[in-house]
This record gives C-alpha cells, structure tokens and sequence, in this order.
C-alpha cells in the first residue's frame, strides 16, 4: 500500500509545483507600486512652443539616476540636458535645451520606487503639430526578460524557503520535541535555509541589472553592486544574510544538543531559549521584507510594517509547520512516530495562525485596495480574490484534517499486538517465517553434511576424524549465510514497522488531507509572491483617475479650459486631485471653478486653495484669485480677468493641514 502510494505523491507534488511555476511564468511584467499619475506636457499632447522642462508626477517619491529621464526627438537624439530634479515631492522635471524643433518626441523613464520596484514607460508629446519618429516607446520594461524572471523566481524561492525553515522549525520546537532527532524532519528545515540563503544571495546579484539595463552581463558587474548596497533593498537583503547566519547556529542547537539533553529542566531551560532566539531571527528575517516592499511606503507605514511581519510570521507557522507534519506523517520511523498529541498542538497553532492571517490580512486589503471597486477593477484586487478563495480553500481541507485528527490514537493495540506476534495482514506468522527459515538452515547444514559417514560408520566419528585445519573452509559459507538470515530479517523488520506506521486508520487520513494542504499551500504561495509584485489597487485606481482627467484637459474649439493636477502635500490625507475649470477661458471675464477629489474620485474639502496666473511671456502676473467655498470640494470666482492671450502658468495652493501645503502648476493657452 505504501509503495502504491509514495509515486503518486510524488507525482502529485510535481504538478503541483509546476503548476505554480506555470503561474509564475504566465503572471506577465510585474507593475510596480508607484505610477505615473501626471505629466506636463501631457501624453499625446499638442504645445505651440517648446517647453523649457518636462515634469513627471508619481504615486510615491521614486529613485531616480541621470538617466531616470530621457526626451528624444524624433530621430531619437537626447534633448535633455541632465539629471532630473526633485520639484516637489513626487514630482520631478528635467530640462530641455532651446531651440527645439517641431515634431513628436518621446519621454522616456526607468526609477525605482520606494518599495523597491523597478518603474519604467514612455509616452510622446509634440511641439507644433505631430510627426513621424523614429523612437520605440514599447519594451521599456527592464523586468520581463530573463533577469526579471530569475528576479521572481527568487523572490518565490526565497519566501519559500524562510516558510519551510521557520515553520518546520517552530512545528519541533511547539509541537514535536521529539522530531529534533528525526532525520527527514532535520533535513526538511535545513533545506529551507539553505533555499533562503541561495535565494537572497542570488537577488542581491540581480538586483543591479533588475533595476537598471536588465541585461545578463551587469549581473556580476560590482559597481552595480555596489550601488545596490547602497539602497534600502541592498541594505535589507545583507541584514536578511546575517540573519541567516544566526539562523543556522540557531539550527545546529536546535538538531544537535537539544535532542541529546535528557535532563527534563535542563531540556526545559533550553527550550526557552531557543523559543525567545528563534522568534526575534524569525522576526528580523520578516522585517528585511516588511521593510522595504509594500508595507514600508504608503498609508500608515508605521502600522503596516509590523502587521506585515507578523501576516509573514503566521504564513510560516501555518503553511511550514504543515509541511513539517507531512514529512513527518510520511517519512518518520516506525519507532519515532507523530504523536496525536503533537498533531493536536499543531492544530492549535494553525488555528491562531488563521484568526492571525484574517486580522491581518483584512488591514493589508483595506490599505492596498482602498474601494470595494478594486477588487475587480484592478489586476491586485483580482489576484487578492483568487488569495482568498485559495485561503478559503485551505481552511476546508484544514478543518477536514483536524476532524482526522480527533480520530487519531498513538497506536492501534489489537494491531500493534499483531505486529509484535508476527502476525501479517494476509494471517501469515512472522514465527512461522523464522521457523520456515530455521528449518532452511538445517537443511543447508544437512547439505553441507552431504559426504558425511558411510554406513555403520558413527555420525560423530567423521567430526572427530576431521583435521582442525579443515574446519575453516567452512566458515566464509556460514557467514555468508548469517549474513543473508541478517538482511531477511532486515527487510521483516522493515516490513514490520511499515505495518506499524500504517495500522492506524486516522494516521492514514490525517496523510492524505494534510497533502492536499500542503498542494494547495504551494499554489497559494505562488499567487502571493505574484501579488508583492503587483501594483496595489490603491495606486492603480488613483494613476487611472489621473490619466482620464489629464485626457479630458480641452482648450480647444469648446472655449472652456480644464485643468487636472494630481497633488501631495505629505501630511494625513494628503493626496488628490485638483481640477481647475476656467469657461470660456478667454481674454476679459472669465468663470473659475476649483474641484478638490481624493484619488478614488470623492470629493472632499480642505482648509485653502488659492489661484494664480502668470504669463512669463511677456512678465505679468502672478495674479492670485481666492475662490470663495460653494460645497463640499468645490470653491468658485466669477470675473476672474484674463488681461492677454497666451501660454499662461496656472498654479494651485493646496493646503491640507496648518503645516501641510503643496503648489501645483500646469501651462494652458488662454484667449
């Protein structure tokens, strides 16, 4: 039965794990948490004269290098004169050099993002009127190529590995003292930290090229490295090794004295200590994430980043603590077999990791998503929904385990009473086989004796006539046959403890469901490392509400002008969108209107917003409007007076708190 049952697992967690490679390969380019929410000039945009800058507004503050910003003309011909700067937190501009011919050019940018992924796109402009180029704007992407695939494969590698280290880890220390002397349990966890160390070091390697050209020669490129060092990533994936090294002291304990003490305090004492070790290295070792990914940029980073690593810490409980228990289940002697009891405790602890993983994982939804609309709206909100049908999933198959778990005792007696009496399944006596193999042995002594005595001759004369130098022969025959009774009776026992380990119906159960779990588990990690890489519902609504309006900018033939300017001033709700409504936007009396939004479209009020128009042109202006307070994120001015037509600049004030102000410009063409 057991041999019947080995491949198919095999073959099951094979599919498996390609299934969930499958899903990694298919997941496409991974977006990025900060995006592009505004421009000047806008994409697709039509500018009479050349601008002297071009100014790019992002979700977050991004890194940025002297070739973070690139504008090419239509030959493909660099007009930028330099490094970017920083105008005004998540805006940056670099300038354009003068003289710039008509045509269609194309800005093109590659940053890194606060939580560390790498951002790049294009789009094109045109001064004059549009013409052809000679310039791609597709493929910018430096994480779709091979670099960017070895990248997440890390990435899932990674995850899996402090998932299988900490989790079997804790699963011995909590659960099943006993399996610290069990070998397949032993190698379970120091897989997962030799998986982790591999990983992080070969991420550390990537990183460069994944952030910059994306090409394979720049993996050992140490100037790369170095800058990568640098950088709160690198920073991160260097404390995660020195973790790692306390890590594997904490290992080589935890396998080797503590499973030799046998004084009950002494082994107590122990315990504890290895409890308060290994949970502050766990902890570390989830913070080198939480740190510098998601939960470190955002709403509340404070809050999130220790709600991340404890999510982090539950997973690993839960879903390498389960992994531990099928090892166990599947691989453990006979004479050292799971206890009920140590199934029981684990069940426990996967239970508090669960009620830890919804309270957790609740926060994490409200602070990425931000609307119900982005569950569906967005590719997060979809990845997040397919995460917890998965979770929902796993939870059945757990409460399917913990109900074999109840069925489960230490030991059938009546069969353990078999087993001992050489009793088999087919009613064959493990007795009567050593009898059968006792009565062999006589008759290949009776062979031996083939050329014994001659008739009337005593059965004891030709012993006793035999020399003593003959005798010898005789001995490598009979050790080989000691030596073939030693691997029969081997392979009894072996039989024997195999009857043993399966005579309990419940343990049998408990096998199968709790590989179902663990199944499930390699495909639910896969879509979570598939989700830390992809641009949170949040950010994503907010760069599409910023690209509609910017679409919806018109000083053309209606006669009415709408400006849509994404702000941030820093402070608590401080993130938006300020729509400037100028009709009919000509020369003399004009009617302002000033909408204030959040970035999922709700508008909302603020203590002060201030107008100003300048025409650098011809040097007149500011000329400031304060726009008196109609409703709830509205404020309008009649009789605003525009002296001159041209190219004038529109600057907002937004001030959200006492302390917490921004300005924000765009050019228009008014008369």
């Amino acid at each position: 039965m057991t041999q019947t049952i080995a491949p198919r697992v095999r073959t099951l967690v094979l599919l498996l794990l390609a299934a969930a490679c499958a899903l990694l390969a298919g997941a496409g380019p991974a977006s990025a948490h900060a995006a592009v929410t505004g421009s000047d000039p806008a994409q697709g945009a039509v500018v009479d004269k050349a601008p002297a800058r071009i100014t790019l507004t992002f979700s977050e503050q991004v890194a940025m290098s002297d070739d973070s910003l690139r504008v090419l003309d239509p030959e493909g011909k660099r007009v930028d004169l330099g490094k970017p700067s920083d105008v005004s937190g998540t805006t940056y501009a670099v300038r354009l050099r003068s003289g710039l011919s008509d045509g269609t050019y194309t800005v093109a940018y590659q940053v890194v993002s606060a939580d560390s992924h790498p951002v790049s796109g294009a789009y094109t402009f045109s001064i004059g009127a549009p013409s052809k180029t000679s310039v791609t704007v597709s493929g910018q992407g430096t994480d779709d190529g091979v670099v960017g695939w070895l990248y997440g494969f890390g990435r899932y590698v990674s995850y899996a590995g402090f998932i299988v280290m900490v989790g079997g880890a804790a699963f011995v220390l909590a659960c099943w003292p006993r399996g610290s002397g069990v070998r397949p349990v032993q190698r379970f966890v120091v897989s997962g930290w030799l998986a982790l160390t591999a990983a992080t070091l070969a991420l550390l390697l990537l990183r460069g090229s994944f952030t910059g050209s994306g090409k394979v020669a720049d993996v050992f490129d140490l100037s790369l490295l170095g800058q990568v060092l640098q950088t709160k990533t690198g920073a991160a994936l260097v404390s995660r090794l020195l973790l790692l090294a306390a890590a594997a002291l904490f290992i080589a304990v935890l396998f080797g004295s503590y499973d030799k003490r046998d004084d009950p305090r002494e082994k107590r004492d122990l315990t504890f200590g290895l409890a308060i070790g290994g949970v502050v290295v766990a902890a570390g070792l989830a913070a080198s994430w939480a740190m510098s990914e998601h939960a470190s940029v955002g709403l509340q980073a404070g809050i999130a980043m220790p709600v991340d690593v404890v999510h982090l810490l539950a997973v690993a409980a839960w879903l390498g603590g389960l992994g531990a228990l099928l090892t166990a289940l599947y691989r453990a002697p006979a004479d050292a077999p799971v206890e009920a009891s140590a199934v029981r405790r684990f069940s426990r602890v996967a239970f508090g990791s669960v009620l830890a993983l919804i309270a957790t994982g609740a926060y994490q939804s409200w602070r990425q998503l931000g609307s119900w609309s982005a569950f569906t709206d967005t590719r997060y909100g979809q990845l997040l929904l397919a995460k917890i049908a998965l979770v929902v999933v796993l939870v059945g198959v757990a409460w399917i385990s913990r109900r074999w778990t109840g069925r489960l005792t230490e030991a059938v007696p009546a069969e353990r009473e078999k087993v001992r009496a050489g009793v088999g399944a087919s009613g064959d006596t493990d007795a009567g086989t050593d009898a059968a193999e006792e009565h062999a042995a006589g008759e290949s002594a009776a062979e031996r004796a083939d050329d014994g005595p001659a008739a009337g001759e005593s059965p004891a004369a030709p012993a006793a006539e035999e020399p003593a130098a003959d005798k010898p022969p005789a001995e490598p025959a009979d050790a080989e046959r000691a030596a073939q009774l030693a691997r029969q009776r081997a392979a009894r026992d072996a039989a024997r403890q195999k009857r043993l380990r399966d005579a309990d119906p419940g343990r049998s159960g408990l096998r199968r469901s709790v590989l179902a779990e663990a199944g499930i588990a390699v495909v639910l990690l896969a879509v979570t490392t598939v989700l830390t890489q992809t641009e949170p519902g949040r950010t994503e609504q907010e760069a599409k509400a910023a690209t509609s309006s910017s679409a919806s900018t018109d000083a053309g033939a209606s006669g009415a002008l709408t400006l849509n300017m994404p702000f941030d001033t820093g402070g608590k709700d401080g993130k938006g969108i300020v729509t400037v409504d100028l009709d009919p936007a000509r020369v003399g009396g004009n009617e302002l209107h000033v909408y204030v939004e959040r970035p999922n479209g709700r508008a909302f009020d603020i203590p002060e917003v201030k107008v100003e128009f300048t025409l650098k042109a011809k040097d007149i202006g500011p000329l400031p409007v304060v726009p008196d307070h109609i409703t709830t994120g509205h404020w309008s001015a009649n009789g605003v007076q525009i002296p001159m037509a041209g190219d004038w600049e529109v600057d907002v004030t937004v001030r959200t708190s006492d302390i917490d102000e921004v300005t924000v410009s765009k050019n228009a063409q008014i008369g």
